[in-house]
């Protein structure tokens, strides 16, 4: 081995050395549509659960059956393992007494955590009765609920403007959010300038970047399409070649991920959300790798 390669080697190890312990995780996941991705989501949430996560999340449909599975799924990963879950909680096609009613059966049941989100618009001509700062506000009539709220790095799709975005995000934390949890992204020096700019906009609560490890490029590529999201063209030759290749995806996948959160965290970030996707073998290796363990 290279005295070059041995010094990085080196250099590698030490700033993984470094973030032993230092980090904290979230992780979010999906309510299952058949009895398979339920048996996956709950073999992922068993393993996840040994890192010991600050929280998890469960997303949270348009349609009433997938909203039933978020409200169950919350309450049995609360019974079942302890962990503190926070469901995803959208403010379309919902009246204010069913939202009302939906946080009252929450905070009676022990769930003190949501994310509170507008949701997508089935019908994205109509202009919706409520939106995310609504809703952070009824939830915080009805009780004290730890609210996490969405930031967008690379501007909503729907904004007028990066400014208006912002100006949307503070509204969101003055209302009583408690964070903001990011979309997805790649480029970690635009969400490094998103956070100053949050900063000096007077919006003062941790803005936790969104992880996304990716071993999926093509299933990448049409979340990224929907969401607004920048794949950088490094990003792109990386996972070239490797459609039929899964195992080299996801050493890929991984790396990526854990060379973001080695450089946030020399930025001070401490908290990561990882969206998991349901599958908990990449996220439990990047995690393992980052110093968070059992």
């Amino acid at each position: 081995m290279s005295f070059f390669h041995a010094n990085h080697r080196e250099a590698l190890n030490q700033n993984l050395a470094e973030l032993d312990g230092q980090i904290n995780v979230s992780f979010e996941f999906f309510p299952p549509r058949t009895e398979e991705m339920e048996q996956t989501l709950w073999k992922s949430i068993d393993r996840l659960k040994t890192l010991k996560p600050k929280f998890v999340s469960v997303t949270y449909g348009a349609n009433s059956g997938e909203r039933d599975r978020t409200h169950t799924i919350i309450k049995d990963i609360k019974d079942k393992t302890g962990l503190l879950a926070a469901p995803h909680l959208t403010c379309i096609d919902a009246t204010r007494d069913e939202l009302r009613e939906i946080a009252r059966d929450y905070w009676n049941s022990g769930i003190r955590q949501i994310v509170a989100l507008r949701g997508d618009l089935p019908n994205s001509s109509k202009k919706p009765d409520m939106y995310a700062t609504d809703l952070v506000e009824l939830l915080k009539t009805e009780a004290d609920f730890d609210i996490s709220v969405a930031a967008y790095p690379e501007v909503h799709p729907e904004a007028k403007s990066a400014q208006a975005d912002l100006i949307s995000l503070k509204k969101k934390i003055d209302a009583g959010a408690n964070r903001a949890i990011t979309q997805f992204f790649f480029d970690v020096e635009g969400y490094l300038r998103f956070r100053d700019r949050c900063v000096s906009t007077g919006i003062d609560v941790e803005i936790v970047p969104g992880i996304l490890p990716v071993s999926n490029f093509r299933q990448l590529e049409r979340f990224a399409k929907m969401t607004n999201v920048r794949i950088p063209s490094w990003m792109s030759k990386m996972y070239e070649g490797l459609d039929n290749d899964p195992e080299s995806r996801n050493l890929v996948g991984a790396s990526i991920a854990m060379d973001m959160v080695k450089i946030l965290s020399r930025e001070g970030v401490k908290d990561f959300h990882f969206y998991t996707l349901n599958r908990s073998e990449l996220t439990y290796a990047i995690c393992h790798t980052l110093g968070v363990r059992p």
